[in-house]
Order: structure tokens, then C-alpha cells, then sequence
């Protein structure tokens, strides 16, 4: 039996709507941004932060800080307002030390979710890490997966597991060839693949990874 099990990042393993609020917040009084420039991020950035998205900022409001800084400032307050719960943490943990490969398969840009994994110290509990940015392509390509596979030292044809709470997980994790976990919440549509299980909270499928162990 293989173990290797993937997991997204964000709605998955952290918490990125209130790590986005502090983010923005922050970012917004350190710069002095006004309050429909703060809106204006919120909707913006609700689903996805990218670089490019500090230059139509300071394009739509006329800023004089570069658009550059403005991102650094913004992937730094993200890193910092980011957390994994320790429950997540030792749950991981406990399934390297049952033998498990684990790597993260996150759409993103490379830089803001490298810095997240680092800040919560998720980035010592895994094996490998794949982002969207890095190959500028999204979940659910396959080439996503099977970069993420690479990087952990696993092939896709062995098997395993992709664990997350987006449409993209799980009908990427069925391309690939891994039996899918999908975290109830998340938006889902009629007609894609159904995940093999559906549970409440991470734990729960860290859990049921710990549970084909033994």
C-alpha cells in the first residue's frame, strides 16, 4: 500500500479567510490606505493574491508606493497572521512517523505560500511542496500532482491519497490516481467525481490516513 497523501493549503490545512482579514488590516493602516482602497483588496484578494494585483491597486487609487513593496508587505502580514492548529500539526506529525510521504498541492503564487508553510511550521512536516505559481498552472491539472510527487521522491502510479476542500482537489486528485478526501464546506457542483470520503475537519481525514496504517 502506498502512503503518500497530499493536502491543500488553504481551507485545508489553515485558515486563510482570517489570516486575509488580519492581512489586509494591517497592510491598510501601515500605508495609510483609504477605506474603499481596503475594500477594493477584500474583494479582490478574496479568492487568490497575486503580485500583479498591488499594481492595479496603486493604479485604481493613484498610490505612490510601489506596487512592489506593496506585495512584500502583504506576503510578509500573510505569512505572520497565518496558523496551523497544533492538532494539525501533531496529526502530521504522527503520520511521518507511521511511515507516511506527505507533500502540499496548493494553487498560489510560490512566494506567499512558501512563506505561509514556513511561518506555521508546516513546511518541516512535509516531504514536498508544488504550487500553482510554480509552474503557472492550477488544480486540477495533473502536472500539478505529478510535480508534487517529484518533489516528494513517490510516483503517482503507486497510488495515495490528496486531501482538501475544493472542487480542484478532488477532481485533480481522481486524475491523478489517488483516493480523495474532500473537507465539507467548500463549494461543490453537480457532476464531478465523488470524493471516497467526506469529512468535517482535516483531523478527520488524518484520521482515516492513520487508520490504513494500521
Amino acid at each position: 500500500m502506498s502512503r503518500l497523501a497530499f493536502f491543500d493549503l488553504d481551507g485545508t490545512l489553515i485558515d486563510r479567510q482570517s489570516a486575509l482579514s488580519d492581512a489586509v488590516t494591517g497592510l491598510c493602516r501601515a500605508n495609510a490606505l483609504a477605506p474603499d482602497a481596503e475594500q477594493w483588496l477584500r474583494t479582490e484578494l478574496a479568492d487568490r493574491a497575486h503580485a500583479t494585483d498591488f499594481a492595479r491597486l496603486r493604479e485604481a487609487f493613484g498610490l505612490q508606493v510601489p506596487a512592489e513593496q506593496l506585495w512584500h508587505e502583504y506576503v510578509g502580514l500573510m505569512a505572520a497572521a497565518s496558523a496551523c492548529r497544533t492538532e494539525v500539526l501533531e496529526g502530521l506529525a504522527h503520520l511521518r512517523a507511521s511511515g507516511w510521504t506527505i507533500g502540499i498541492v496548493t494553487n498560489g503564487a510560490s512566494d506567499i505560500q512558501r512563506a505561509k508553510l514556513t511561518a506555521t511550521g508546516l513546511a518541516d512536516l512535509v516531504d514536498g511542496v508544488a504550487v500553482s505559481g510554480d509552474l503557472e498552472i492550477r488544480k486540477p491539472d495533473l502536472r500539478l500532482f505529478e510535480l508534487a510527487a517529484s518533489r516528494c521522491n513517490a510516483n503517482l502510479t503507486d497510488g495515495g491519497w490528496m486531501a482538501g476542500d475544493k472542487p480542484g482537489d478532488i477532481v485533480g486528485g481522481h486524475r491523478a490516481g489517488l483516493r480523495t478526501i474532500w473537507l465539507r464546506g467548500g463549494l461543490w457542483a453537480d457532476g464531478l467525481p465523488a470524493a471516497h470520503h467526506i469529512v468535517d475537519d482535516v483531523t478527520d481525514a488524518i484520521a482515516i490516513l492513520l487508520n490504513e496504517t494500521e
